[in-house]
């Protein structure tokens, strides 16, 4: 990209600038992935003027958040990655609904709800995505989803126009929307919570909080499940049975604690985990008959 390019990227972004060939392992729960040609994480009111910039310039454009359900490629990403960080992340709770925007950590805001006694995020507790992230991918855990205790959803659409979506109108499934699809940027999200007992409610959230410490290979970089759960099926089931468990390519393992889980065991490559990511689908379609469908979002070069 030119100067002028990389002129009006920094007069966009403001005071939160533009850094060059940022590192993207800094910015993945996998700890893994090349640069980015540019990497910025602005306010939100500056998201129109700099997708307004990229359009001009024709620049690829990616949106990140806490980067728990990313593979970056090890070659980096082309263009300028805009992460929805924490700091976007304002909550007010009024009337049982919470409003968090999108860069809030959802376990954030599902122990600010605990405090208000508002229950219905209980199962989020230990989600590490944040909400705008958790909203695309209609994120779940323990029978609990976020379609669930949604109200409505804030975006900006391809053209930097805010618009106010329904439940019905973002089309969520399992792990899935229309946001991705329809190019939307989530700028904040309101859930319907009821009244319940605080002491009732962070005693499930710690009980959920302890299955996943007992469960999940948390002690080592990952992106949580790496693959979707197949109808009538369990991924990590299906992965164990095929003979899995501890499989690896290069630094990339599957985990033998939990098998629906890939794990930068040792120094892995964003390479080593695709590729890892391939070949256990294959065996699992082998011997099996059912296609695993990845759950984490590949982005950049590989």
């Amino acid at each position: 990209m030119n100067d002028l390019f990389l002129k009006e990227l920094k007069e966009a972004a403001g005071d939160a600038g533009i850094i060059e060939n940022e590192p993207m392992m800094r910015h993945t729960t996998f700890r893994v992935g090349g640069p980015a040609d540019y990497f910025t994480a602005p306010d939100l009111n500056r998201l129109p003027e700099l997708l307004h910039v990229c359009k001009k310039h024709g620049a690829a454009c990616f949106i990140i958040g806490n980067g728990s359900n990313l593979l970056v490629g090890d070659k980096g990403i082309r263009g300028l990655v805009i992460q929805i960080s924490d700091k976007t992340g304002e909550v007010s709770i009024n009337d049982g609904r919470l409003k968090a925007g999108a860069g809030m950590l959802l376990s954030k805001a599902a122990n600010m709800a605990a405090n208000a006694g508002l229950s219905g995020m209980e199962f989020a507790a230990g989600i590490p995505g944040t909400v705008g992230g958790a909203v695309v991918m209609n994120a779940g855990a323990y029978d609990g989803e976020i379609k669930d205790i949604l109200s409505n959803v804030t975006v900006l659409d391809e053209d930097g126009k805010k618009r106010e979506l329904s439940v019905e109108e973002l089309e969520l499934g399992y792990r899935r929307s229309c946001i991705a699809g329809r190019h939307y940027i989530v700028t904040e999200a309101e859930f319907l919570l009821k009244q319940g007992n605080c002491d009732e409610i962070f005693a499930k959230m710690e009980k959920f909080r302890g299955l996943r410490t007992g469960k999940q290979p948390l002690e080592y970089p990952s992106a949580g499940s790496t693959f979707k759960r197949p109808e009538g099926y369990f991924a990590g089931k299906l992965i164990m049975d095929a003979g899995l468990s501890g499989f690896r390519v290069g630094g990339a393992q599957v985990s033998e604690k939990h098998c629906g889980f890939i794990i930068n065991k040792d120094g892995a490559s964003a390479k080593d985990i695709a590729t890892l990511m391939q070949e256990v689908s294959e065996k699992v379609e082998r011997r099996f008959g059912v296609t695993l469908e990845p759950e984490v979002r590949m982005i950049g070069e590989f």
